[in-house]
């Protein structure tokens, strides 16, 4: 019988054959990355897209300039991405944190230790898990298992997690069971979306011809 490292790495195998390097997580600089991870909470990539577009246009995708605006003036420039006034608290939260902690500059988040500074992240009001990983995995290049609701639907129907299991337990199931490397992370869990999308989907999913057809015990 496999074994879950097996299957784990059945699953990337096939899904890179199929998909190949999904060049994700778009973003010119490791701050533009870090505040995508912010507002993609609860919405489609897109309109993240043109929230991002408003702040490039008024010049303001960067740290110490972003910073100097409130909160109440940030939310309409971030509109599209819904939530706007939610959303324009958080990167206001963020910003004050990177300007305390790191002096502006994602980039030295990455000096530090990885379960420090993970756990200040989470310590900043309205970043989660999946936003704490996605800004020190993608931002940062720190090698963080990131989950998201398609990585759950997926390992849940191959018999690799229970419906019900928390985000640390299948951040650990990856972590345990494949090499800690920024790189592998960042493709793997870019290809799980990409078949959460295509093929994983929550209703009627398209399992026939799928590239994870076959894999592990439930379908």
């Amino acid at each position: 019988m496999a074994t879950t490292r097996d299957l784990l790495a059945e699953i990337y195998r096939r899904l890179d054959a199929a998909y190949g390097d999904q060049r994700w997580w778009p973003g010119e600089t490791p701050f533009e990355i870090a505040v995508g991870a912010i507002l993609t909470q609860n919405t489609a990539w897109p309109n993240v897209e043109k929230a991002i577009a408003n702040l490039k246009r008024a010049g303001l995708l960067e740290p110490a300039k972003l910073a100097r605006l409130a909160a109440s003036e940030i939310a309409p420039l971030i509109k599209p991405a819904g939530y706007y006034n939610v959303k324009a608290a958080r990167l206001r939260a963020f910003l004050d944190f990177l300007g305390e902690e790191y002096g502006g500059d994602v980039a030295t988040i990455a000096r530090e230790e990885l379960s420090a500074v993970r756990a200040k992240l989470l310590a900043v009001r309205g970043i989660g898990p999946e936003t704490a990983d996605s800004i020190l995995l993608y931002a940062c290049g720190l090698p963080t298992f990131v989950v998201d609701a398609y990585t759950h639907r997926v390992l849940h129907r191959h018999g690799l997690a229970d419906e019900a299991a928390a985000y640390d337990e299948l951040k650990e199931l990856f972590e345990a069971n494949l090499e800690a490397d920024a790189a592998r992370f960042n493709r793997y869990h870019a290809l799980m979306v990409r078949v959460g999308r295509e093929r994983c989907r929550r209703r009627e999913p398209r399992c026939a011809g799928c590239p994870l057809e076959g894999v592990g015990g439930r379908q």
